[in-house]
C-alpha cells in the first residue's frame, strides 16, 4: 500500500515535481482525448466516447451535514436521473484527477459524488495533484487527518452521503448504488456496502491497503455478511508481492459470507488506476475500468 518508503523510492528515482505535474496532465488528457489516444479508451466504450464527443451532464461542488459537521463533495451526473456511484478518494483527497473520474462516469450514466474525506480538517481541494501532495510533506498531514476516520466514522459519513444523495434530483432513487475506493479509500467502500446494505449495491476497491486485519472487527473482510453488494477487489502487484496470501484470504471471506465478489491481481503497481499517480499504467487501468463497468452493469 501507499506509504512513506514508496514516497522516498519515488524520490529517489529522481521524479521530479515538475515530471510529476506533467505525468498526471498527460495521462488527464489522454483520458478525455477520444480517438487522439485511443490506447486509453476502455474496450467496449461507447462509440461517442471513441469518437471524443461529450454526453450531456452537470457537475457541481457540493455540501451536506453528517454527524461530525459539513462534509464537502463533488458531483458529477448525466441528464436525467442515475443511479450514484459514491467515490473515494486515495489520500491525496478530492482534487482533479478525482473529478475526471467522476466526469468519466457521468459519460457512461452513473450520477458520481467524490467525497472530501477529510472534511472534518479543511475543505478539497488539500493538494492540486499527487506532486503536490508528495511535494510538501503529505504524507504526515494526511496521518494526522487519517487517524480520525474510524470504521465508524466512515460508515456515518457514507449513511450521511446516501441519504444527501436519495434527495437530489439527479439521482434515480429505484436504482441500487455503486461504490468505489482507491489506496485508504478502498476499505472506505466496502465499509460503505455494509452502512447501508439496502442501497449499496456494488463496492470496488483499487489497490486498497487494509481490506483483511484478522485482528480487528471493523477489518472489511470481518464485514461482508452485512454487506447485500457484488465486489469487486483489485490488487497492484506489489501489493500482492508484499502479501501475497491476501488474495486468498479475501476470496475464502467473500464466500464464506456468500459475497460474488472478484479479487484479482492486477499488472499495475499501487496506485496504477490513478492518472497523477506516478504508478499510472494505462493498459492496466483500463482492464480496471472494463471490470468496473460490467460491475455496475450488472448491480446496478
Amino acid at each position: 500500500m501507499c506509504n512513506e518508503e514508496q514516497l522516498a523510492r519515488w524520490a529517489r528515482e529522481g521524479m521530479s515535481r515538475r515530471q510529476f505535474g506533467a505525468l498526471g496532465a498527460k495521462a488527464a488528457l489522454g483520458a478525455a482525448a477520444g480517438a487522439a489516444a485511443a490506447a486509453c479508451v476502455p474496450v467496449g466504450a461507447e462509440e461517442s466516447d471513441a469518437a471524443g464527443s461529450v454526453p450531456a451532464m452537470s457537475e457541481r461542488e457540493v455540501a451536506f451535514a453528517t454527524a461530525d459537521g459539513t462534509m464537502d463533495a463533488w458531483l458529477a451526473a448525466p441528464a436525467g436521473r442515475s443511479p450514484a456511484v459514491i467515490l473515494w478518494p486515495d489520500i491525496a483527497g478530492l482534487r482533479e484527477t478525482k473529478q475526471d473520474i467522476a466526469r468519466r462516469l457521468a459519460g457512461r450514466g452513473y450520477a458520481a459524488l467524490v467525497l472530501n474525506q477529510y472534511y472534518r480538517d479543511t475543505p478539497a481541494p488539500i493538494w492540486r495533484d499527487f506532486a503536490a501532495f508528495a511535494g510538501s510533506g503529505g504524507w504526515g498531514r494526511a496521518r494526522a487527518m487519517r487517524g480520525k476516520l474510524s470504521a465508524e466514522a466512515v460508515m456515518a459519513d457514507a449513511r450521511a452521503a446516501i441519504a444527501w444523495l436519495d434527495a437530489q434530483d439527479e439521482i434515480d432513487p429505484a436504482r441500487g448504488i455503486g461504490t468505489q475506493g482507491y489506496c485508504m479509500g478502498g476499505p472506505f467502500a466496502l465499509w460503505t456496502a455494509a452502512a447501508v446494505p439496502a442501497r449499496v449495491r456494488a463496492a470496488a476497491s483499487f489497490h486498497g491497503g487494509g481490506l483483511y486485519r484478522p485482528d480487528s472487527a471493523t477489518s472489511p473482510h470481518a464485514l461482508l455478511d452485512r454487506m447485500d453488494a457484488r465486489l469487486l477487489i483489485a490488487i497492484a502487484r506489489d501489493d500482492h508481492a508484499e502479501a501475497p496470501q491476501e488474495q486468498e484470504q479475501l476470496r475464502a471471506a467473500a464466500q464464506a459470507a456468500g459475497r460474488p465478489a472478484t479479487v484479482e491481481v492486477y499488472d499495475g503497481d499501487h496506485g496504477w488506476t490513478v492518472p497523477d499517480s506516478p504508478a499510472y499504467a494505462p493498459a492496466a487501468e483500463a482492464r480496471a475500468w472494463n471490470d468496473l463497468m460490467a460491475l455496475y452493469e450488472t448491480a446496478l
